[in-house]
């Protein structure tokens, strides 16, 4: 991923929350030199391996019909995009007169090498984890307690449970700043009065972390 030095982080502590806040990922991995991509939940866990990842491991499924599971042999590259908000900023909430459109965004970017995880018993590990990690008193919470075992076992017939140890990290907060303080301040004015949940979420990042640098 293209980091200019201006949006670059790489802070583990940061990466990581961000990640565990944005769980459903774009899973990318390549068949014969052709991209196959998959959007599906992922939740960050810690690994005593080695790596620049920092010990982290992703644990998540697909569907046995998904044929992008081939590709987890634990030796093939993957890459995990967790995508934040982003939003449109206009030239006219600059104090800067010569100014042009652009894109502000977060993302992270997750390298590491798949595999299937065919033990039934880390398989319903993944699935108990995924569920615990984004159920909540807002949806219940529900359990998987409360299933059936012969339905578990054909669920579990019909999913590829994976983890992707994670080598390495890339991360990308694009919050305008390589802009003046002024015109970050505008920037972050024009998000707020858009109303729109996604440019208040960017509105708040630039804020949070960058409206005083």
């Amino acid at each position: 991923m293209y980091r200019p030095r201006h949006f670059d982080v790489d802070d583990p502590s940061v990466l990581a929350r961000f990640m565990r806040e944005h769980g459903f990922v774009l899973l990318v991995t390549a068949a014969d030199g052709v991209p196959v991509a998959s959007h599906i939940p992922l939740i960050l866990d810690t690994d005593p391996g080695q790596g620049d990842g920092g010990g982290q491991r992703l644990l998540g499924h697909t569907a046995k019909a998904n044929p992008q599971w081939r590709a987890f042999d634990g030796k093939t590259e993957a890459m995990a995009m967790f995508r934040g908000p982003h939003a449109y900023v206009s030239p006219n909430w600059y104090e800067t007169e010569i100014m042009v459109p652009t894109w502000n965004y977060v993302t992270v970017h997750a390298y590491g090498k798949p595999k299937v995880l065919s033990d039934p018993a880390a398989a319903l590990d993944v699935l108990e984890r995924l569920t615990s990690e984004y159920e909540s008193g807002a949806t219940g919470p529900w359990s998987m307690d409360r299933l059936p075992e012969s339905y578990i076992e054909k669920m579990l017939d019909g999913i590829v449970a994976f983890e992707m140890p994670v080598d390495r990290l890339e991360g990308k907060f694009k919050l305008s700043q390589n802009r003046s303080p002024a015109d970050r301040e505008g920037a972050i004015e024009g998000l707020r009065a858009s109303g729109d949940p996604e440019s208040l979420e960017v509105a708040r990042l630039m804020a949070e972390l960058y409206a005083d640098g």
